[in-house]
């Protein structure tokens, strides 16, 4: 009799039509790559017995420019800290399996699958927006966060700079920032960075699941690894930069066994803060992690799936506001005493910084009226 943990269908080393082989997914997140759940139609592939499949090249990353008309994202979520946010990318080319944003790409026509983390979109005239909007009459500044969506220091990031012109922006109007990364690069802004930190404008999150380089690899292929987010959060700390850790996501019976050395680390390392997000698994990301789950772990398929629902209300995500970033039952509050008596016997967390708002100045020639070609 087939039990709800069973792992899914089609068994483990049974290739189906929506799943590409190895060496075409080869240092992608993803195996399957299925229509968005917005399209009419559902395309797959399928070898008609020629094997044309096995011709096929490894897949590439896509980028393609967008011409976007406005860049701050607003939301009025009451369970995290910040109301706006900017993304300078769609998709992300780390490609992590677990990501929470990959439903995002079906609004694109995408998959959240191979897709995500292949065909990415780029916002090159973000800076010159954000730049406008924030001289608009009225507007009054807050925290903007960036990071919480896309990763802004993905690999894109090296050759468009996106990210280092929206600072650009913001220290040259005193604006504060808060920003999330999984990547080294970020290393690459300490300048500007060190300038808003002594103007209390910013700090920086690295976002660290595993210290375990090959899990890391399998799950997380082109972040950064793990050895090099801690020198990050060194080299970030040493030049005066606020710097936290996020354990994020904490994946029950595969990574929290790790919540001590994690702290450990990023205390070692200079961190001032820490925080976690359990596992999240909205829409598509259950099925890719699933699948993922069976690839890569499948001895640990039923264990983990059983305690992500007995931390979900029996379901493998539950949204409810408050509880969707921890879960609730035993298990979860076990998670959060461990980490909260972690973060207390190395003296993280004894303050949180609150950035200032006091040194802003509106721009003055954010007005313009940008092209729209």
């Amino acid at each position: 009799m087939k039990t709800a943990l069973q792992p899914p269908t089609p068994p483990l080393h049974e290739e189906d039509a929506t799943r590409l082989s190895e060496d075409r997914r080869r240092g992608r997140g993803a195996a399957l790559n299925r229509s968005g759940r917005y399209e009419p139609l559902s395309r797959e592939s399928f070898d008609d017995g020629w094997e044309s499949l096995e011709d096929l090249p490894p897949l590439k990353t896509q980028v393609q420019e967008e011409r976007a008309r406005t860049i701050i994202t607003r939301n009025d979520s009451p369970d995290i800290s910040f109301d706006r946010s900017i993304n300078p990318y769609r998709g992300c080319e780390h490609g992590c399996i677990y990501c929470f944003a990959r439903p995002s790409h079906a609004y694109m026509g995408l998959s959240p699958g191979l897709d995500f983390e292949t065909r990415l979109f780029a916002k090159p005239n973000a800076a010159q927006l954000l730049e406008r909007e924030l001289s608009r009459p009225g507007y009054t500044p807050r925290v903007i966060a960036i990071g919480t969506n896309t990763d802004p220091y993905q690999p894109l990031e090296r050759g468009y700079k996106l990210m280092r012109d929206i600072l650009e922006v913001l220290e040259g109007c005193g604006h504060p920032v808060a920003i999330v990364t999984k990547s080294a690069l970020v290393t690459r802004d300490i300048d500007i960075l060190s300038r808003l930190a002594e103007r209390n404008l910013v700090k920086v999150a690295l976002s660290i699941t595993t210290l375990d380089r090959k899990l890391c690899r399998a799950m997380e292929p082109r972040a950064s690894a793990p050895q090099k987010r801690l020198d990050a959060v060194r080299a970030l700390s040493d030049a005066g930069i606020p710097t936290s850790v996020m354990m994020a996501p904490v994946i029950p019976a595969l990574t929290d066994s790790e919540i001590e050395a994690i702290l450990e680390a990023a205390a070692e390392h200079g961190a001032q803060e820490v925080a976690f997000v359990l596992l999240r698994l909205p829409l598509e990301v259950s099925e890719l992690f699933r699948d993922w789950l069976v690839r890569e772990r499948p001895d640990r398929y039923r264990h983990v799936m059983s305690l992500i629902r007995s931390m979900r209300g029996g379901k493998d995500y539950d949204a409810k506001w408050g509880e969707r970033m921890r879960g609730r039952g035993p298990y979860a509050d076990q998670i959060a005493k461990r980490f909260s008596l972690a973060a207390k016997r190395l003296g993280l967390n004894i303050r949180r910084r609150k950035l200032s708002t006091d040194a802003f100045v509106q721009p003055q020639k954010g007005g313009v009226q940008l092209s729209l070609f």
